[in-house]
């Protein structure tokens, strides 16, 4: 039923982009609904340190919460872009809001681990509301305004992560922790009428067939990938557990490879996504993302470690949250004002820009640090060089594939910031997990290693900005009609030929 649900309306010619008679408020309705979806992410966040005591489990298995939302966000992203160039995005947008609402609905009426894991896990299926957020401004926005459109949607994953914060605190602090997930179960509803009443139908740009063993492969690869980088702290870089999966990530992923150039309809269009403009875009994305979430892992220690360390402020989980909250609303600005420059100077000079304003953040961070003024200034600087980041990658990996591939090139973009977050995590626990101090009974990060985690955040921006140094001008693509609809298994048609070159 789903499936007719979604082939029904799949046209046999190509088709002209569905133009927003309001783009304001398209533009409006998506970001707005890009920072609700990223912002889910990290509202349970003030509450996972209690989760062991209020679910009564361990520390390690309550991470799990966290764990399982990584695994299917790194999964649904690509795949469910891909779903909305073969489909529409307009109708993969209602099934990602309606999985993600069902999966708050779970973890709100949940009172022992495995339903909040599944319910966190079905939230997951909101990420790729982005990529296939961008495909639709891509496609509905008129020209003049698309660069900024999509910059705002690609910016709002990390506006929405950095106000999750302060509100998940003010919310657990005044209410019980289920209200979090009443709280996001009510975003994903208005997600899901937006999607319904306010995003025109863009037609498939696709008549691909779905690869079902490619999108396993990339499931199984991706989990064997990241369920180490994300627990490898806890288990051990060198146990058995660890070492096997990286070994089965290496072998899935091949096999992934090997067969995604095989079948005529790919997941991932490899042949794509090696371009060197596609492929240096989306390694510098690795860094931006290792950059974004130093900040997040960084700061709020400082911030709520007793001022008896030394170096701590002493800031209440709440405080801590608002002291944040501002690196949000710089990177909205930071994004649009970030447009305007690439409309002058071009993507690749807004990206590499943004890189060296998020290190020279960091850097400031080594003297910043000793107030709670100092923590904001550095939040705002870092958020601002990420908001001209992240607004400068969607047009960066457009100029270089066709519509056609818009929301699937887009979610792969999406994944390496994905990637990049996680190794930031793994990277960062490891350095604060092994220089540590005892201070009241307990193990608190030295404030050198504060500072060696600042240091590795700095390098990964300006490795960022030597990588997007490397990107390549696009080679200008082939005419290709609106929307031009291809079918590698079918006949040749007049324009299914510029797709792949």
């Amino acid at each position: 039923m789903l499936r007719n649900a979604f082939t029904r309306d799949r046209p046999d010619q190509p088709s002209a982009p569905a133009r927003s008679r309001h783009p304001g408020f398209l533009i409006a309705a998506l970001c707005t609904a890009g920072i609700g979806v990223s912002l889910m992410q990290t509202l349970m966040i003030p509450v996972i340190p209690d989760l062991p005591q209020l679910l009564d489990t361990s520390a390690d298995n309550a991470s799990w919460a966290i764990t399982a939302t990584l695994l299917v966000a790194a999964v649904a992203t690509p795949v469910f872009g891909r779903l909305g160039d073969m489909y529409g995005p307009q109708r993969v947008l209602v099934v990602s809001a309606l999985v993600l609402t069902a999966g708050a609905v779970v973890a709100a009426t949940s009172h022992s681990l495995l339903p909040l894991i599944i319910g966190r896990g079905l939230q997951g299926f909101g990420m790729p509301i982005i990529p296939l957020g961008i495909s639709v401004l891509r496609a509905s926005v008129p020209a003049d305004r698309v660069g900024s459109a999509m910059g705002m949607m690609s910016s709002s994953l990390g506006v929405g992560g950095a106000l999750g914060l302060p509100l998940g605190a003010v919310i657990a602090e005044n209410l019980d922790w289920h209200a979090l997930f009443w709280f996001a179960t009510g975003l994903g509803v208005i997600c899901v009428a937006v999607f319904v009443t306010m995003v025109p139908h863009v037609p498939a740009s696709s008549r691909d067939r779905f690869d079902p063993l490619g999108a396993v492969l990339l499931a199984a690869g991706l989990v064997c990938l990241l369920l180490p980088i994300s627990k490898g702290g806890a288990w051990g870089w060198t146990s058995p557990t660890t070492l096997v999966l990286f070994g089965s990530a290496a072998v899935v992923l091949v096999l992934f490879g090997l067969w995604q150039l095989r079948y005529p309809s790919p997941i991932v269009d490899l042949r794509t996504t090696v371009r060197l403009p596609v492929l240096t875009t989306n390694v510098a994305s690795i860094g931006v993302g290792v950059s974004l979430y130093g900040i997040s892992l960084v700061a709020p220690q400082i911030l709520e470690l007793p001022k008896e360390t030394g170096y701590g402020l002493g800031q209440s989980v709440l405080h801590a949250g608002l002291w944040m909250a501002p690196g949000g609303l710089a990177m909205m600005v930071a994004s649009n004002i970030a447009a305007r420059v690439a409309a002058r100077r071009g993507p690749k000079f807004t990206l590499v820009l943004g890189c060296l304003i998020v290190a020279a953040g960091y850097l400031t961070g080594f003297v910043l640090l000793r107030s709670a003024v100092g923590v904001l200034a550095m939040n705002v600087v870092v958020s601002v060089g990420v908001g001209f980041a992240f607004s400068s990658l969607p047009a960066l990996i457009n100029s270089a594939v066709p519509m056609s591939e818009t929301a699937a090139a887009n979610g792969i973009n999406s994944l390496a910031r994905a990637l990049g977050t996680s190794l930031s995590s793994a990277v960062i626990g490891a350095i604060l997990g092994g220089m540590t101090m005892n201070f009241a009974g307990h193990q608190v990060p030295t404030e050198t290693g504060l500072h060696v985690a600042l240091g590795f955040v700095t390098g990964a921006a300006v490795v960022a900005a030597l990588l997007a140094l490397l990107i390549p001008k696009a080679p200008a693509p082939a005419a290709e009609p609106a929307l031009a609809l291809r079918d590698r298994s079918g006949p040749s048609t007049p324009w299914s030929g510029n797709v792949r070159r």
